[in-house]
């Protein structure tokens, strides 16, 4: 342990509520997430490990930990749920990883505007539930709603199930405003509005510390789970298509390819194995996919809705799919990306064409900007990352958009280029860069954006 490491622990001993960590099998539990979906990240962050785990009860003592980490120049990781699959909560320098998980409350829930006050370490499905006593619900969720935090989500997360309507988490009206710890001398708790919050959305905690949250909700609908079996691929996009594009309520829209389902779980695949497009929606909204499928001569299953069935569809969607052909052979692995507008299929059958069953097409239907896209999340059977490059290449050459789940930074994983605003607002509220180093490229380069 070194002389600053056992000066804070020494220091975190005086202080009341809080729980600090430091037993090695905790320590090295609470450094990762599921980045092991990627062979290059997890030989990457293997071992990286925390110093020290806390996890503050209030305000106050988090303050506490910060000046004293700022003093010391210890860097500090926030961490929710650990859902995450990009390694956003572990700690590349070690140091102190921050559980969020006692600030689980929520605050406050707006009759006039639907607007949920909520802090950041409050698990998405209890806070769905206190939504439910109002007749609301979140816009979005990951496929890990059930145990991942609003924080975490917001802070390393895009989107995911509510997509298909809502865009994604940093599209303008999901994000009203929070609220946000610096990293100073003397720390402040900011309240940022819907614009100023933008550079903290999706920054992996790297320039705050969120505390809470104000968000946008939805009108609670019961929801209907609807299957689809398809013999051509083709079909399915085509299908999906009319269904987005639809006078209906959607919450979800996924396409899984018939290797996929092959390795889904017996309640969902069914005896027959076909290509199966997979939507959330009204009781009413099924009918009108009812009568799409029956133009296209396709076998249509209403699951019933979605509150009543034993196993839920969100656990074959987005990222789950991937977690479902991993349980089988851990050598599956992903990337996510944004197909090329109309020419989807294309793209589909020219990398199938060039690699084969390597790679296995699952895509979601999106709204990006208010138009329907199809984004994928496709499975490749891991061989090494030279190939893995190849096929990256041979998507972004067909004209896909890639978000690479094999990269560790914030820009490698998103849009692909540095981020201004985020990296001053690093600058602004970090200024030594002691929160979740090594995440923002644009660090590298904060001179460039110095006043």
């Amino acid at each position: 342990m070194s002389n600053k490491i056992e000066e804070l622990s020494n220091y975190l001993k005086n202080l009341e509520n809080i729980e600090v960590i430091n037993n090695f099998s905790d320590l090295k539990r609470l450094s990762r997430d599921f980045y092991n979906y990627s062979p290059i990240l997890e030989k990457k962050l293997n071992q990286c490990i925390a110093d020290i785990v806390v996890r503050p009860k209030n305000v106050s003592v988090l303050i506490s930990v910060v000046k004293k980490c700022w003093e010391l120049s210890i860097p500090l990781t926030l961490r929710g749920g650990g859902t995450g699959n990009y390694g956003q909560a572990v700690p590349l320098n070690k140091g102190v990883v921050m559980q969020m998980n006692y600030f689980n409350k929520v605050e406050e829930i707006s009759t006039d505007t639907g607007f949920v006050k909520v802090q950041s370490g409050c698990l998405m499905g209890d806070l769905n539930n206190e939504l439910a006593k109002r007749g609301r619900e979140l816009r979005l969720l990951p496929s890990t709603w059930r145990t991942a935090t609003i924080g975490g989500f917001i802070s390393g997360g895009s989107g995911g199930i509510g997509s298909v309507k809502w865009g994604f988490l940093r599209d303008p009206g999901n994000l009203i405003g929070l609220e946000a710890i610096t990293m100073e001398k003397e720390p402040r708790n900011i309240k940022f509005d819907a614009e100023e919050s933008e550079p903290l959305n999706h920054a992996y905690g790297t320039n705050g510390i969120i505390t809470s949250l104000l968000l946008s909700t939805d009108i609670k609908r019961d929801w209907y789970s609807i299957v689809v079996n398809c013999k051509e691929f083709q079909t399915a996009i085509q299908v999906m298509k009319i269904c987005s594009g639809a006078a209906i309520e959607l919450k979800l829209g996924t396409i899984l390819e018939e290797a996929i389902v092959d390795q889904m779980p017996l309640w969902f695949k069914g005896g027959n194995i076909f290509h199966k497009v997979i939507f959330q929606t009204t009781l009413g909204g099924s009918k009108t996919i009812q009568s799409i499928c029956k133009k296209y001569n396709l076998d249509f299953h209403n699951l019933g809705k979605d509150s009543d069935l034993d196993n839920g569809l969100s656990d074959v969607v987005w990222n789950h799919t991937t977690l479902q052909m991993r349980a089988k052979d851990k050598n599956w692995t992903y990337l996510q990306m944004l197909l090329p507008l109309d020419k989807e299929l294309n793209l589909i059958n020219s990398i199938r064409e060039e690699f084969g069953k390597k790679v296995l097409w699952h895509l979601e239907a999106v709204s990006q900007a208010g138009v329907p896209r199809l984004a994928a999340l496709p499975v490749l059977k891991w061989t090494n990352e030279n190939e893995l490059n190849q096929i990256i290449d041979a998507c972004k050459s067909l004209g896909a958009f890639i978000f690479n789940p094999h990269s560790i930074t914030v820009e490698g994983g998103g849009l692909g280029v540095i981020d201004a605003d985020q990296v001053k607002a690093k600058l602004e509220y970090d200024p030594k860069g002691l929160l979740n180093p090594g995440k923002l490229e644009g660090w590298e380069v904060k001179e460039n954006f110095r006043n």
